[in-house]
């Protein structure tokens, strides 16, 4: 089975436009160090929790909305060899890539191994 990262994090939407372009750039890069699957999702329909939720989790402010992403992987043995060259790559240092347009100290990251995969 796969290997899958995923983030979420908190983008100013007047950057909407600019978070495409960068993560079009950084999408480049993984997909040629191995990466399978790069997605980039901008909130739709997330609402705010009163205990948990994404809004809470990466403190969104107001005028910024969530993104969820995810980067699949054929193994996690290849994601972190993949990581490690990715970020050597020269195209990394890129200020599409480099000037992230949003707080990456709050974006939520992680690494996990599929239970379940299934499609129609």
């Amino acid at each position: 089975m796969t290997y899958v990262d995923g983030f979420v994090a908190s983008v100013p939407k007047e950057r909407k436009q600019e978070f495409i372009e960068h993560a079009e750039a950084v999408a480049k890069v993984f997909l040629d160090h191995g990466c399978l699957r790069h997605v980039e999702a901008w909130e739709d329909d997330v609402p705010d929790g009163e205990l948990t939720s994404m809004p809470l989790a990466v403190k969104r402010e107001a005028g910024e909305a969530i993104i969820f992403s995810w980067l699949e992987w054929p193994s996690k043995e290849v994601r972190d060899q993949a990581m490690k060259s990715a970020m050597d790559d020269p195209r990394m240092k890129d200020e599409k890539i480099a000037n992230m347009p949003f707080d990456g100290k709050r974006m939520i990251m992680g690494g996990f191994s599929p239970v379940l995969d299934r499609s129609r």
